[in-house]
């Protein structure tokens, strides 16, 4: 496991709203989909992947 988490669930978990795979983010206890712009909390090593669950990604900023 990578971080309490099986990067194994990781390869075939996706996005509910995207549909496009998840990054792992171990320090901060969750999953990122980066196309949806939201993050899905794991709790208890569970990954919860409930839009309701989930919480808005802050906007990214492009270094000028």
């Amino acid at each position: 496991m990578s971080g309490g988490f099986d990067p194994a669930l990781l390869a075939v978990l996706v996005c509910p709203v995207t549909r496009t795979p998840l990054r792992h983010e171990p320090a901060a206890g969750l999953l990122i989909s980066d196309a949806a712009g939201l993050a899905y909390p794991i709790v208890a090593g569970v990954p919860v992947l409930l839009v309701e669950a989930a919480r808005p990604l802050p906007p990214r900023s492009d270094p000028a």
